[in-house]
């Protein structure tokens, strides 16, 4: 992926999460309830674009923040 698109999807993934009021570590550990081990840091290197995101990540992360892709994806 594009940095500049990294950046902007993890930024767009912090204010998702913002919204729901959840901290790092409260969505990591959804995550990892659901099956996807992703750590609080790995959480934070994806909201600032240092981490690729897989797409089965993306999908836990929009259900756990009900969120739209639209919402994930907003250039």
């Amino acid at each position: 992926m594009n940095a500049v698109i990294e950046k902007k999807v993890g930024k767009n993934i912090r204010v998702l999460r913002e919204r729901a009021g959840m901290t790092q570590e409260q969505l990591a550990a959804r995550l990892q309830v659901r099956g996807c081990d992703l750590t609080r840091s790995a959480v934070a290197k994806i909201e600032v674009g240092q981490r690729h995101l897989y797409p089965d990540e993306v999908v836990l992360i929009k259900e756990i923040l009900n969120a739209e892709y639209d919402e994930i994806f907003a250039m």
